[in-house]
This record gives C-alpha cells, structure tokens and sequence, in this order.
C-alpha cells in the first residue's frame, strides 16, 4: 500500500486524456497534474529544450512526493524518458512502449500508421520499440504539427472543417499505405479521433497512447504493491499560463468539469 500521489503531466491539455483514465481505473488515487500551458507545443523545440522543459516539469511534481510520475506526453516520452528514467529513482512511465505494443497486437496485415509532433516523429522512437517487439511490421509516420494547436484552441469538434481538411491532408499517405493500426502518438490526438476515425474508415483501430499508457502503469504499480488503499482520491491541477483557459478547455479532455483547484506555477524555477 502506498497512499502518495501520481504524478502526471504534459506540455499542455493533452495529458488530461491519460489523467481521464487514471481516475476511472484507479479511483482511490490521488493525482497531480501539471500542464505546461505556457510553453506548449514540445513537438516543435529541439531535443535539448524538450529535455530541459521535461526535467524542470519533473522536478516540480516531485515536490508532491509522489510514488510514480506518468509522463502523459509523446514529445517527452520520445525525446527524454531514457534521462529521467535514469536521474529519478521512482517509477517514471513513457507512452511509446504500451502504444507500440497495443499496435503490434492490432495489426493484422502487419500494417502500423503512426501520427505525432515533429520532435516524435524524428525520434524514431516508436518504430524502434514497434521493430523490437515485430521486426515484419511496417510502420508509415507522420508528423502533424497543426494538430496539437487545433486541439489547444478547441478546433476538433465534430464538423469542424478546419480540422478535417488537416486531418485529410496529413494522413492521405498512411491511409493509402493500407494500415489497420493508427497510433496516436500524441495524447492530444485522442480528441480528433472522430475525424480521423472518419476519415480512415472502420477497419483501423485508433491507438490511445493516454489510454494505454494509463493501463499499463496502473499494472505495474499494482503488481508492486504501490496502489493507494481509499475508496476516493483527489485531483489537483498545476499550469504555467492561465487558469481560467485551463478550467474551461479541460473539461472537454476529461469529459466532465474540472474538480478541486487549479494553480499558476513558475516551472522555470525548477
């Protein structure tokens, strides 16, 4: 039994799609959230920023003591998981292996789309983990840089034109590739996933990286005697711009009004 809080967090709302999930898996357990609202996208730094950014994010959750930290964001996951795995002695979870795994289990033709930020798709992360685990699985990657703003200005929205001509635009090539797995590879795209589900058709499984990243840390915290023993826990939320377009955006990721308070905090201090 540990009764600490999860930290979770992301360069802006996008990691709220895996927070939904933690809160619907693992009630009991009190959770952080920091988004990075203030220097949103990560996709589009270079790899040094994404590290800075994502080690000074780090270090703010620990100040919560916290008994795992779920890094809710592909850019991060793809970039910099190695060096925090390595600095921090807790348990820190990455999106890229659960979602390669999840699309290596979903494919049948052996056929895998993969979307993210530009710093994601340059990693090459996730076709790495997807090679390891299935060297005959053929990935075909796009970065879709318009994403992650569209979805931070509301523009995902059933019938929104404008995020339909770019979701058309970007995911023509990997339509044409014939895949029947799409990953997400960002926990922003969940919320787009009605267009692009519409547009690839109903023979393509959508990947969640949130979703699955969830799951699988759920498991191992629960595998290692880690889960939290009450029948409620608690939410917090920390940003580094303004609270009140937080408030507002995320209850759209998470489905529901935001509960409990939601706090500036000065993350370049860390």
């Amino acid at each position: 039994m540990d009764n600490r809080p999860i930290g979770v967090f992301d360069s802006g709302l996008g990691g709220l799609t895996a927070l939904r999930e933690l809160r619907r898996i693992l009630p009991g357990e009190d959770l952080v959230y920091f988004g990075d609202t203030g220097r949103v996208p990560y996709g589009t730094k270079g790899r040094d920023t994404i590290l800075r950014y994502a080690r000074q994010d780090v270090a703010f959750l620990r100040t919560f003591d916290p008994k795992a930290i779920v890094v809710a964001c592909g850019t991060v996951s793809a970039n910099a998981l190695t060096e925090l795995t390595a600095e921090n002695p807790l348990p820190i979870f990455g999106v890229v292996s659960p979602a390669a795994r999840a699309a290596v289990e979903h494919t049948q033709k052996k056929q895998v789309g993969l979307i993210g930020t530009s710093a994601s798709i340059r990693s090459g992360a996730y076709e790495r983990e997807i090679a390891a685990l299935a060297p005959a699985v053929t990935v075909t990657a796009r970065a879709c840089p318009l994403f992650v703003p569209l979805v931070e200005n509301g523009r995902f929205r059933p019938g929104d034109r404008v995020a339909e001509l770019v979701v058309e635009e970007y995911l023509a090539p990997i339509k044409a590739a014939g895949v029947d797995a799409l990953v997400l590879g960002c926990t922003h795209y969940p919320l787009l996933s009605g267009a692009i589900a519409a547009f690839m058709g109903p023979g393509v499984e959508l990947i969640d990286t949130g979703a699955v990243c969830a799951g699988y840390a759920a498991r191992l915290l629960e595998e290692q005697g880690l889960l939290a023993q009450r029948a409620q826990g608690s939410c917090r939320f920390y940003v580094s711009d303004s609270t009140e377009d937080f408030s507002h955006l995320a209850a759209l990721f998470l489905g529901a009004a935001v509960e409990g308070t939601v706090e500036r905090v000065d993350v370049g201090a860390y």
